[in-house]
């Protein structure tokens, strides 16, 4: 994993935090100071936090488990869609669909109707149906797609989320806190830290900062994903060998019938 430096970290302005007046105290443990009315976040402790983070995340994704990323918020919406998706985790970028979590089972049921459409369609189904009805279908199928399209290989519950902006993504950290699903988020200094487990203590509304801290965190998910990779092929690799010692060679095989025959 990269080291992260304070530089990077500046440079895209991670440091900013909201007006001192909408602080939360519970983030002065993370507040450098105040400038211009404005709280300065630690660099160094977001430094410390992201290098925790990533560690937890690629452990994650080493183990087979989906990360669900969170961010409904105009600046980050882009961001979290292009980086999660490239590392094939799910995200909810639009409306959080309430139960998401919590009522896993009837959001599952609405990403198999996707398939079901796209089934119909398929096989000439669609086609027998009215005008009006295939408009309707339509309709559905889109509304489905632009709610629940990123999180359609989701089959089970993720392993964890990561949310930006945890005060706009309550329901969200509400319905993972019930289930005990580990919480990863991008903390301002208007947020409680309590409400996560892995917190980065950062500025979430400049889209700068969210894609910086957005690339470092992705990027540790792929080398969790790689090391699985690894271990699969190596674990494979042993398994065939095994197979070819367990097997008698061929040619002994062909000697003994040959020999028994006479």
């Amino acid at each position: 994993m990269e080291k992260v430096e304070v530089k990077e970290l500046l440079d895209a302005g991670v440091h900013f935090g909201h007006l001192t007046r909408k602080w939360n105290p519970n983030m002065a443990p993370y507040i450098y100071m105040e400038r211009n009315g404005i709280h300065i976040i630690n660099l160094y402790k977001t430094a410390a936090k992201i290098e925790e983070t990533s560690e937890a995340l690629a452990k994650i994704a080493a183990s087979g488990k989906k990360i669900l990323f969170v961010a409904t918020k105009k600046q980050a919406k882009d961001i979290v869609a292009e980086k999660a998706g490239a590392v094939n985790q799910p995200y909810i970028t639009e409306r959080w669909p309430g139960g998401m979590l919590t009522n896993f089972v009837t959001i599952r049921k609405a990403v198999k109707k996707m398939a079901s459409i796209d089934r119909m369609k398929k096989d000439g189904t669609f086609n027998s149906l009215s005008k009006k009805e295939r408009l309707q279908v339509n309709r559905l199928r889109a509304k489905l797609e632009k709610n629940l399209g990123s999180i359609s290989d989701m089959t089970r519950l993720p392993g964890a989320i990561f949310v930006v902006d945890i005060m706009r993504e309550h329901i969200a950290i509400k319905e993972a806190q019930k289930l005990n699903i580990p919480i990863f988020a991008m903390v301002d200094t208007n947020s409680d830290p309590r409400e996560v487990d892995y917190l980065i203590p950062s500025n979430d509304d400049a889209s700068k900062s969210i894609d910086k801290i957005l690339s470092i965190v992705t990027s540790a998910i792929a080398d969790g994903l790689n090391e699985r990779k690894a271990e699969r092929s190596e674990k494979e690799g042993k398994a065939k060998k095994a197979d070819a010692k367990a097997k008698p060679a061929p040619k002994a095989d062909a000697a003994v019938a040959s020999e028994e025959e006479e």
